[in-house]
């Protein structure tokens, strides 16, 4: 109460802080009538002026005002567009290293340019981080016109460039990408062999759009980059022909909210004889060691069956199978989980089975993410997760004001008992809305449930707008000019991806029906009456002559101004039956503009917020419900039998709804246990990643400290040097006697390893002799087998050996690590079944791990130095082929993973079906030892990949 009573006179932090930028925004503004006066050249040399300015001592944030106003004058000059005072404070959270959480249609896209120029006048890059490749290239193109006009260069990373074009776009001062493209180029610089390969530049700034489903949503699946094993297709087969005769229940058991699948002892059982039958089962039982590789994987093919659902979690198309954003509802095109999980799925649905997949690299995005010096991010959902954000990230959450306030009404939930009462509830709201020409937007959940609800429109009468089509929009529109409703809808899903921004644009003309999947992202403003640029941009498409363009698009604009006046006056007056001997009936008006219907609640507020938010940007009229079922996954997974007895008892009849906002708070409540729980498990995955991160900066480091020196040679003679030593004091230990040294062992190792056969028996008959003379004599015979291995091929040629094998086998050796990283971390949580916290047992275990691979390291770099015999053609190293994923250690799988970022920037292998020996652009990658593709009848590297 005292809190509540102190914010009411004082206001809230948040309010204080806006509040403290305003003096810097009235500053900005009074400048504006100096820089408007300047010219086009003067304004652009502000840039120049601003950086001497850095350099003669003065900081980012003593040009903070100057820099802001200059940037709100080339919008001006640019894109027309002139940034709000509210914009301005936006732009000034992002400067300072925090979130401005912005209201859908607040031009978040604009504000960062603020940010973006201020910081990127420091000459180190600033990136701009995006959910996609479209909307990548599309603020690219579109903000880069201000960068462009004040002298700033602008890049864009998206899926598909090559290392020299990477490399161009990180040079420019601001580079546009996506959060993956980023996270993978980081990755794939960690596995080059020359600094001059590597395409990124040090982290400094960088600004993260829809920051909460980028380091919130996304941020459970780490980046993986991966190599691919062999072929185990039939195997997949022979496990998916198993499943069927498995029951629910009696043979295993589903755990839907934990996302696990465990066999019982029965099934085990009828596994174990399966198996047997078929020739796949080693040793006595399922549990020997020799079939853990078995059972992962019948575990996998289980969760495929029993936890991902077709037109849900993922689509089948041209014998794929393809991954379903749960965020997004976007099809995930080329992505593949992994841990055999794909694979699973393949079986699944009878489709070719792909090879699967080893790690090579791995990287979360939190500790991505962390790298920069300065990061900051933008989104109009972020209040709610405010606490993860700042533990996580140190990224405080400021909500900045709407330009103007918001005309939504945000109504309370509708519960139905059933599906189908439900979809009836629906489909009447949709009715009414059409009748009164008032634009609808129903959100989903999935693919599956937008379809389901378009074949119930289909069947009562409603027709699916077809965007494959020229002039699809048509009959709708000339349903808006004559006021009468044409009963037409669009879905908008991962099936029509390409139409999206078609779709988004429009559907706020007068009578637009529109089911869309999550609206997380989707970077296309609703505006009412319809969109003046997407109409202009197709209808004038065939118009040559500039007179007659303009002219049509002046009438668009008009036709859309009064579509507008319709949406807005599309409002409902409703008579609320009053309560038996209480006051007459009370009318309530509801307002017009974009009517936003929710299907069902998601297990983020957040989500249900940015569907909200599509509706009354910048003070426009809108209204909101939703309408749940007792049979949603939300309420089903989480104690919907209690409710369904209680509204049975209450004599709730078919098709009556429960209406209350003590029913908005309890799933209010719900959804906030969930979040916490997924708060708890991504936080639970960074403890472990921070351990394999502390190692990762380690190896990362050395690889570059290892490329900057021309020469390696101090190292490797260390390396050997701390070998032998290691050797010398294994066999030969501190303070024994000479009679009871392993003498005949430590010959063998010194034959095997180093490739010396020395008299070390004769060596230690000899009277007097110490294990120290004896390491003296064993290194100094190592050193000269080294120096005559330099004689023979010159110094130049062993510089370049030696860095080459020790960045290879430094490379291996950490791809090993990963693995049994891995297997580790699986393992590791039944020592809590022996009172030991797992986490400081993993962090013992990998620590001990770590040292046996540098140990490793040291005998392998060595051993292979020591034996090393030369052909110049062959030296050159080269990296394998790879592909990219994002894996989900809590629940052991891969999701979204794809199988072609990293493979553009190292051309991909070609099927030999696929090559013309006469043209080598359809040879793609060929491997060294391949048979060339010209058909010479040589490997490829004595052929056409000879160097020269």
């Amino acid at each position: 109460m005292i809190g509540a009573l102190a914010r009411k006179f004082f206001g809230s932090a948040n309010d204080r802080r806006v509040k403290g930028y305003q003096s810097r925004v009235a500053a900005i503004n009074a400048l504006e009538p100096e820089v408007a006066a300047l010219s086009d050249d003067a304004l652009k040399a502000r840039t120049a002026e601003f950086k001497a300015q850095l350099e003669a001592g003065k900081t980012l944030d003593d040009l903070l005002v100057p820099a802001f106003a200059t940037v709100r004058e080339a919008a001006k000059r640019t894109l027309g567009q002139r940034h709000f005072d509210v914009q301005l404070i936006g732009g000034m959270v992002l400067h300072e290293g925090d979130i401005a959480e912005m209201k859908t249609g607040e031009g978040k896209t604009l504000v960062a340019t603020l940010a973006v120029y201020l910081n990127a006048l420091a000459g180190k890059g600033v990136h701009v981080v995006t959910v996609n490749d479209y909307l990548a290239k599309r603020d690219s193109g579109w903000m880069g016109q201000i960068y462009s006009f004040l002298g700033l260069t602008t890049g864009v990373i998206v899926h598909g460039l090559d290392d020299a074009e990477r490399q161009a776009a990180y040079a420019c001062d601001i580079t546009y990408g996506t959060n993956n493209e980023y996270g993978f180029d980081y990755l794939r610089d960690n596995m080059k062999y020359r600094l001059e390969d590597m395409v990124q530049r040090k982290h400094f700034y960088a600004i993260v759009d829809e920051v909460d489903s980028i380091l919130i949503d996304e941020a459970r699946t780490p980046l993986i980059i991966s190599g691919p094993l062999d072929d185990r297709s039939e195997f997949y087969n022979t496990i998916d022909t198993f499943l069927p005769k498995l029951e629910k229940t009696t043979d295993f058991e589903v755990d839907e909210k934990q996302r696990t699948v465990t066999l019982t002892e029965a099934g085990m059982e009828k596994i174990e004889t399966l198996l047997r039958d078929a020739g796949q089962l080693k040793g006595e039982n399922l549990y020997d060691v020799e079939n853990v590789s078995v059972v992962h994987h019948i575990n996998q093919a289980l969760r495929a069956h029993s936890l991902f659902n077709r037109d849900k979690d993922y689509i089948v198309r041209d014998d794929e199978v393809i991954i379903i954003d749960e965020f997004t509802g976007r099809m995930m095109q080329g992505r593949r989980y992994s841990e055999g999980l794909h694979q699973a799925l393949e079986a699944k649905e009878h489709v070719t089975v792909q090879p699967e997949n080893q790690t090579l690299a791995s990287i979360t995005f939190q500790n991505y993410f962390r790298m920069y010096k300065k990061l900051a991010g933008m989104t109009g959902t972020a209040l709610t997760e405010a606490d993860e954000l700042f533990d996580i990230y140190k990224l405080e959450v400021v909500e900045v004001p709407t330009n103007v306030g918001i005309g939504r009404m945000d109504e309370d939930d509708e519960v139905y008992r059933t599906q189908d009462e439900k979809h009836a509830a629906i489909l009447a709201e949709i009715e009414r809305a059409n009748a009164r020409m008032q634009p609808v937007l129903v959100g989903t959940a999935s693919i599956e449930k937008s379809e389901v609800l378009g074949e119930y429109l289909l069947k009562n009468g409603y027709k699916l707008i077809d965007f494959t089509k020229p002039k699809a929009m048509d009959k709708l529109y000339a349903a808006a000019r004559s006021g009468k409703p044409a009963k037409l809808f669009a879905v908008l899903n991962a099936r029509f991806h390409e139409q999206e921004a078609y779709i988004v644009a429009e559907a706020g003309v007068p009578g637009a029906i529109t089911i869309a999947t999550n609206m997380a992202g989707r970077g296309t403003d609703i505006k009412l009456g319809g969109s003046v640029e997407m109409r202009a941009q197709i209808e004038t498409a065939d118009i040559a002559d500039e007179a007659e363009k303009a002219a049509k698009i002046a009438e668009i604009k008009a036709e859309i101004e009064r579509f507008r006046e319709i949406v807005l006056n599309a409002k409902e007056v409703v008579e609320i039956e009053p309560a038996k001997g209480s006051k007459p009936a009370k009318t309530v008006e509801k307002p017009g503009g974009l009517y936003i219907m929710g299907s069902e609640r998601h297990e983020s507020r957040r989500i249900d917020n940015q569907l909200r938010g599509r509706s009354g940007r910048q003070g426009d009229p809108g209204r909101s419900k939703f309408f749940l079922s007792l049979e949603d996954d939300l309420m089903r997974i989480f104690g919907s039998d209690r409710l369904d007895t209680m509204l049975t008892r209450l004599g709730l009849k078919e098709g009556e709804a429960i209406i209350h906002p003590w029913i908005n708070k309890a799933l209010e409540k719900a959804q906030q246990k969930v979040e916490a729980r997924n708060f708890d498990i991504r936080k639970n995955l960074l403890k472990y990643d921070d351990v394999q991160n502390d190692q990762r900066k380690v190896i990362f480091e050395q690889r570059v400290d290892l490329m900057q020196n021309d020469s390696v040679a101090e190292t490797v003679n260390d390396m050997r040097r701390a070998f032998v030593e290691d050797l010398v004091t294994k066999h030969v230990p501190e303070n024994q006697y000479a009679e009871q040294w392993d003498v005949a062992g430590l010959k063998e190792e010194l034959k095997r390893v180093l490739d010396l056969d020395l008299p070390v028996d004769e060596w230690a008959k000899e009277e007097g002799i110490a294990d120290e003379e004896l390491l003296n004599r064993i290194e100094q015979k190592a050193d000269e087998h080294m120096a005559a291995k330099v004689a023979q091929w010159g110094p130049d040629v062993m510089r370049y050996v030696e860095k080459t094998i020790l960045l290879q086998t430094l490379d291996h050796l950490w791809r090993e690590h990963l693995v049994m990283l891995d297997h580790l971390r699986q393992v590791i949580g039944l020592r809590g079944y022996g009172q030991r916290d797992p986490l400081q047992e993993y962090k013992a275990e990998a620590f001990n791990l770590f040292e046996a691979m540098i140990s490793n390291l040291r005998e392998a770099v060595t051993a292979q130095l020591m034996r090393v015999e030369i052909v110049p053609p062959d030296v050159q190293p080269e990296l394998p082929v790879m592909e990219a994923h994002k894996l989900d250690y809590n629940t052991g799988e891969d999701e979204m993973a794809f199988a072609n970022a990293a493979l553009a920037p190292m051309g991909q292998q070609q099927p030999a079906a696929a090559r013309d020996p006469n043209n080598q652009d359809t040879w793609g990658k060929v491997g060294r030892n391949e048979d060339c593709p010209c058909g010479s009848g040589k490997k490829f590297k004595h052929c056409h990949g000879r160097y020269a």
